[in-house]
């Protein structure tokens, strides 16, 4: 026991001595961060009555729960980390609606060049919890500069939207605009054979086009339209816009100006934001001279216990919820992709757990490989044996992650959810003529006639791109199969809706792909019920976050950046053409997540973004 004491206080020291000597901070100040890092969690900050929550829409909402102890990085760099998961933006909203100290909810779209990875399927279930939120009645005010169809989406709901006077209002309509690598790929040399499934795999249209194919921009621009009109619909109802009307606005101006937008009843007032404040504090019953209302940040009061507003469970009865964010990855994988081995030894976990009655897998991820989809795919399968498995689709699950959703009792979507896709691809990649042209020359001695089949020296005969396309008939079988099997549908209704094609919610919803339309707490409410476990239940959220001891102490230089939210804070590029070079960057850093040991890969068109 003393021996173990012993290495205990000494990795202790050594990893205090390793923070202090990376960050500059004093012993004395270390302590203190830790003392008020530790004894503010239980607590949590003072709300002011008639106080005004301001969400910053510029936040980033991940599906998960972000890894940063709030707090601490908060005490130990001076700034609150702009970065919230989905569910605790929703919870935050909900104890602000019971809370009788809260009195509003401030929208601040000044600020719109942070990187928000929300899509349109996260934003609409804020929208409902605002909505909500309204029909209380307390107040949503939205304040923006210069407003885009992202913000104003969530803006729209507000009681009162007010604009800058020298601000604009961005309502052009919805657009995607790939990017082809195809001709600088033959410029330098490389080339790309594909094999594949499904007339509208786009993801391979990138390597071998210099443009869509007329299947593919078929589905892209039903999605689009799709997407759109769900953003006509919600805008249009909140502020009593016919949606034609709205359509004819992107159709015909685009940009409008303040002015514009108020006589067009997109705003409610054109006014400065000082004038905003003293309106907020009229409401929050602040003094004439003070400096600003009374408010607190979301990230801020999401930091108040639940159950100080009689919410919050605490139950022996657990409801797993599952996070699948990101790429779908052989092996264990890192921070934003889901690892298939990783993902698989929790369920397996959770499938053993008496503790857990229900599983919710919340998937939003573009698909990736197929080897990985398959390894957690069965793992979903034997937990649905044994107690109910609900998927939550958020803004995209798509192939590999419509292929792991397959299997489960019951599959919600919102109607701007991105999914589909069943389809599988493989790419083959060679160097020979940008090689050949540098000099460099390969030769091949082997013991049969496909032992170099997997060289990059050459491009694949046509028998050699037979045995791949074997393997990816094969692959994409297996797949129709799952989801015949899963879905209950005919395998020739399944190859007739596959193909590779991408659908919307509402259109997935429409061709048996998914059960119902609804976000995330729905879910969970239905796998509650099917557990019934009527309101004796609590969460508990999966990959879990290491507790604040492990992920301070005992940890390397990058990773103690990483907790501490001390990497570099990446920004949306503001100029055009650096905007397409960081489209770039995205499309390469795509390639290199590709692991999969077979080749073959079921996953989204490469570069399918709606802007």
């Amino acid at each position: 026991m003393r021996n173990f004491l012993q290495q205990t206080f000494a990795s202790l020291v050594g990893s205090l001595l390793g923070l202090i000597i990376f960050s500059g901070i004093s012993a004395t100040g270390l302590l203190l961060i830790l003392f008020a890092a530790a004894s503010s969690s239980d607590s949590g900050p003072e709300v002011k009555d008639k106080s005004v929550v301001v969400f910053d829409l510029s936040m980033n909402i991940t599906d998960g729960e972000p890894n940063a102890d709030p707090i601490f990085q908060r005490a130990l760099s001076g700034v609150e980390e702009n970065r919230m998961g989905l569910r605790q933006v929703l919870e935050t909203v909900e104890k602000a609606q019971r809370d009788p100290r809260i009195v509003g909810i401030y929208l601040d779209a000044t600020r719109t060049d942070a990187t928000n990875s929300a899509g349109y399927a996260s934003l609409k279930e804020i929208r409902q919890a605002l909505e909500k939120f309204r029909a209380a009645g307390k107040k949503v005010i939205a304040y923006g500069k210069d407003w885009g169809e992202r913000e104003y989406y969530l803006s729209s709901v507000a009681d009162t939207v007010v604009l800058n006077p020298l601000g604009m209002m961005e309502v052009n309509g919805l657009s995607s605009q790939p990017m082809f690598l195809a001709g600088a790929l033959e410029k330098f040399g490389v080339g790309v054979q594909v094999v594949r499934v499904g007339k509208f795999k786009g993801a391979v249209e990138p390597f071998i086009l210099t443009k869509l194919s007329p299947e593919n921009r078929e589905q892209t621009q039903r999605l689009l339209n799709d997407v759109w009109s769900e953003w006509r619909n919600a805008v249009g109802g909140s502020r009593k816009i016919a949606p034609q009307k709205l359509q004819a606005i992107a159709d015909n101006q685009a940009i409008l100006e303040a002015s514009a937008a108020k006589s067009r009843g997109l705003v409610d007032r054109v006014a400065y934001v000082d004038e905003v404040v003293n309106d907020l504090k009229k409401l929050t019953s602040s003094d004439k001279d003070d400096k600003t209302f009374r408010q607190i940040s979301i990230n801020q009061y999401a930091q108040v216990p639940a159950k100080s507003v009689g919410l919050g469970r605490k139950s022996k009865n657990e409801i797993a919820v599952v996070y699948a964010e990101g790429e779908i990855v052989d092996g264990k994988g890192g921070d934003g992709e889901i690892g298939g081995d990783r993902f698989a030894k929790i369920f397996n976990k959770l499938r053993q757990d008496d503790d857990v009655k229900a599983v919710i897998l919340r998937v939003n991820s573009p698909g990736g490989s197929a080897t990985a989809a398959e390894v957690m795919q069965r793992e979903v399968k034997l937990t649905r044996q044994v107690k109910p498995v609900v998927v939550s689709m958020g803004d995209m699950a798509a192939s590999g992650g419509y292929w792991i959703a397959s299997d489960s009792n019951r599959i919600f979507a919102e109607p701007n959810t991105i999914t589909g896709s069943i389809g599988v691809f493989g790419l083959l990649f060679n160097g020979q003529k940008l090689a050949n042209d540098n000099g460099i020359t390969w030769d091949s001695v082997k013991t049969a006639t496909y032992a170099d089949v997997q060289t990059v020296s050459r491009p694949k005969s046509p028998q050699e791109l037979a045995i791949y396309q074997r393997s990816v008939n094969r692959i994409y079988n297996l797949f129709l199969n799952k989801v015949s099997q899963g879905r209950k549908l005919p395998e020739s209704k399944v190859a007739e809706i596959a193909q590779g094609r991408v659908w919307s919610g509402t259109a997935a919803k429409a061709i048996g792909l998914v059960d119902e339309i609804g976000g995330l707490n729905t879910a969970i409410e239905y796998a509650a019920k099917q557990a019934k476990l009527g309101k004796d239940w609590q969460i508990k959220e999966y990959p879990q976050n290491s507790s604040f001891e492990e992920r301070f102490f005992g940890i390397s230089t990058e990773e103690t950046k990483s907790v501490l939210g001390m990497k570099a804070t990446q920004i949306k590029p503001s100029n055009p053409l650096t905007a397409e070079f960081h489209k770039l960057q995205q499309e390469l850093a795509t390639l290199q997540k590709m692991n999969d040991p077979q080749g073959v890969y079921a996953r989204l068109p490469f570069n399918l973004k709606i802007e």
